[in-house]
């Protein structure tokens, strides 16, 4: 038995024992890439969607697409169409975003010390140059969020290095509030949500951060568990959190991007979620 057959070994049972415990995974070749495109998609040849937006954009059986090629599926993950893929991979790589998780990827020393002064303490791994700090939720991915940080989530990938230590800690508005250049009610203008001053001078219920928090993370839950026709339960979804707080300026860009970021980790485009939410505004005459 040849070295590069034991590594394809040793790289596929990491794959399929993260599969399992539904870790969405795909093979890296060196220089942690991904698979290139075979000869059928190059160029989107295929007819799949372009950019990448959507997980699974063809049906070619081969691990082609970037991070959309990941899978929790053992018959893919052990078909002879990846075999080639295992032989040559060099890691293995997983999509967060699919797993309901982000990665804050801290690449030194200085951009862990900003971490531990600033974020929730949570799980762990050590990396190549620093750290991945993995939180419990998805998000929008954006890479140099500030120096040397990038956020890995939905339609990303992040090298699997190990399962890491500590606990993991719930995704908080803190990285959230990362990939968001300006969050505040006057940004979320464009999405119409206005901002009135309440009747009689008193304080807009929705402004209580519990009460819209709860609402945010019931959005997100009801979107994370859709088992079928995604399409309408995003937009159904929209239209009950705008005709909530849609019309007292209490929402944010930050708020926003939570939702979009549990639509897009169901399979919706950003071209899909800004659609649905622009048809609820509609709706609603916001």
């Amino acid at each position: 038995m040849t070295q590069p057959t034991l590594i394809r070994r040793d790289h596929r049972q990491s794959a399929l024992t993260l599969a399992a415990a539904g870790v969405p995974v795909l093979p890296l070749r060196a220089g942690k890439r991904p698979v290139g495109n075979c000869p059928a998609c190059t160029g989107n040849a295929c007819g799949g969607r372009p950019n990448m937006k959507v997980a699974g954009p063809c049906q070619c059986p081969r691990p082609c697409h970037g991070w959309a090629a990941a899978t929790t599926n053992p018959a893919v993950l052990q078909s002879p169409a990846w075999a080639e893929a295992w032989r040559e991979a060099h890691a293995v790589a997983y999509h967060p975003g699919g797993a309901r998780l982000t990665v804050v990827d801290l690449d030194n020393a200085d951009a862990i010390a900003w971490a531990r002064r600033t974020l929730p303490a949570t799980r762990t791994v050590p990396t190549t140059r620093g750290e991945h700090w993995i939180y419990l939720g998805a998000m929008q991915s954006a890479n140099a969020v500030r120096p040397n940080v990038d956020i890995k989530s939905c339609m990303q990938y992040a090298r699997w290095l190990g399962p890491g230590t500590g606990t993991m800690a719930v995704l908080p508005d803190a990285v959230r509030a990362l990939v968001v250049k300006e969050p505040s009610p006057v940004r979320a203008a464009p999405l119409g949500v206005a901002a009135p001053v309440p009747v009689g001078g008193g304080e807009c219920r929705h402004r209580t951060p519990a009460y819209l928090e709860r609402g945010i993370t019931m959005a997100e839950q009801r979107i994370t568990e859709a088992r079928s026709a995604v399409h309408a339960t995003v937009y159904r979804t929209f239209l009950a959190v705008l005709s909530a707080h849609g019309r007292c300026g209490c929402l944010t860009d930050s708020h926003v991007a939570r939702l979009f970021a549990a639509a897009q980790a169901k399979g919706e485009g950003p071209r899909h979620c800004a659609d649905a939410w622009a048809n609820a505004r509609t709706a609603l005459g916001i």
